[in-house]
């Protein structure tokens, strides 16, 4: 269990402080916010700003998601096989790599209609959200629950420990 809490490479972050939950912060965002763009385009009269501005979110989203991956596979590689940690991170990735298929495939068909926001790629967004949903879920369980790249109680009772 101590290997899990330590990271692979200093680039995934120092112990107690891994950087995989502060880099998922970006494609979360974009995509939510993308998300919000595909309602006000399917709503205004003049959609074209919007789907544009959709289709900027959904590529930023997608730049963040590779960085959020590779950082995400450096802490996986420290979770011991056979455990139901390393079952869930497996889901955890399903599932994001999944949204990140759907929202790729909801770009191409955003990029062959430019004027509007396609009912389909709005679907395949909404659908991967929701992947996503889950996948952050699965991910505070990992963190918060099984305590994965988080400091061990010892270090954590630090903050805890008044001055005598």
């Amino acid at each position: 269990m101590r290997a899990a809490k330590v990271p692979r490479a200093i680039v995934a972050g120092p112990y107690g402080h891994p950087f995989h939950p502060v880099a998922v912060t970006i494609p979360i965002g974009a995509w939510s916010s993308s998300l919000v763009f595909d309602l006000l385009g399917l709503a205004a009269d003049d959609p074209r700003g919007f789907a544009q501005g959709s289709r900027w979110l959904i590529a930023i989203g997608l730049g963040g998601a590779v960085g959020a991956s590779v950082l995400g596979l450096l802490d996986m590689s420290r979770i011991p096989k056979g455990t139901p940690a390393r079952r869930t991170t497996l889901a955890h990735l399903v599932l994001n790599v999944t949204a990140m298929v759907l929202f790729s495939i909801g770009l191409v068909v955003r990029l062959l209609d430019l004027g509007r926001v396609p009912v389909v790629a709005f679907l395949l967004s909404a659908i991967a959200a929701a992947g996503l949903s889950v996948s952050g879920w699965l991910g505070g369980k990992l963190a918060y629950r099984w305590g994965v790249r988080v400091a061990d109680e010892n270090t954590q009772r630090e903050g805890f420990e008044t001055a005598a």
